[in-house]
C-alpha cells in the first residue's frame, strides 16, 4: 500500500492505542473487559520500566494498525517475543498493512535473536486464521490458556513459601 507508514509508537500514541485496543475487544465480544486507560498505557509502555513495544501502522497519516508485543522467557528454549496483539482497522483490512506489521515483527524477533516468536488467535477467527497460515505460522492446538485474573489472585490466600 502506498503512503504506508510502519513506525514505532510513542507515547503520544495511546490514546489512538487504547482505541484501537478498544476496537479488537469489541470485535473478539469482550469490550467490556478492557480495563485499560492512556494513563497505564503511558507508564507501562514509557515509564521506568518498559512493559511492552508497539508499532503503529500510519496511511496518510491515519493510524490504521498496530502490533503490540513484549519479551518472555522459554526454559526450553531461552528468550522469546510475545505478539500480544495485531490489529488493523476495518476500513484498512486486505490491503497488506497486517502482513506488513506482521513482517516487521518478524525482523524485531530476528534482531533481538529471540528463540521463538509466539501469539494466540480464537478459534473462530477464520480471517486471522488464514492470514497466519499464509505466513507459514504453525498453529497449535493441543494447548490450553491458563489464567488468573487480578480479583482471581487477590481472592487467593496467601500460603507463603
Amino acid at each position: 500500500m502506498k503512503d504506508l507508514v510502519i513506525r514505532k509508537a510513542k507515547k503520544s500514541d495511546m490514546q489512538q492505542l487504547l482505541s484501537m485496543i478498544t476496537e479488537l475487544a469489541k470485535f473478539e465480544k469482550a469490550q467490556e473487559q478492557v480495563q485499560n486507560s492512556v494513563e497505564q498505557l503511558q507508564k507501562d509502555g514509557f515509564g521506568g520500566k518498559s512493559y511492552f513495544e508497539a508499532l503503529i501502522a500510519e496511511h496518510q497519516n491515519q493510524v490504521c494498525g498496530y502490533a503490540l508485543f513484549y519479551e518472555g522467557y522459554s526454559t526450553w528454549k531461552g528468550v522469546t517475543l510475545y505478539l500480544e496483539d495485531l490489529m488493523v482497522r476495518e476500513p484498512y483490512r486486505n490491503k497488506g498493512i497486517g502482513e506488513k506489521l506482521f513482517k516487521e515483527i518478524v525482523n524485531i524477533a530476528k534482531q533481538k535473536k529471540v528463540k521463538r516468536l509466539d501469539w494466540q488467535v480464537l478459534d473462530w477467527n477464520k480471517s486471522a486464521i488464514d492470514f497466519y497460515k499464509k505466513q507459514q505460522a504453525f498453529l497449535d492446538g493441543s494447548w490450553l490458556n491458563g489464567r488468573l485474573f487480578e480479583k482471581d489472585l487477590n481472592a487467593k490466600k496467601d500460603e507463603g513459601i
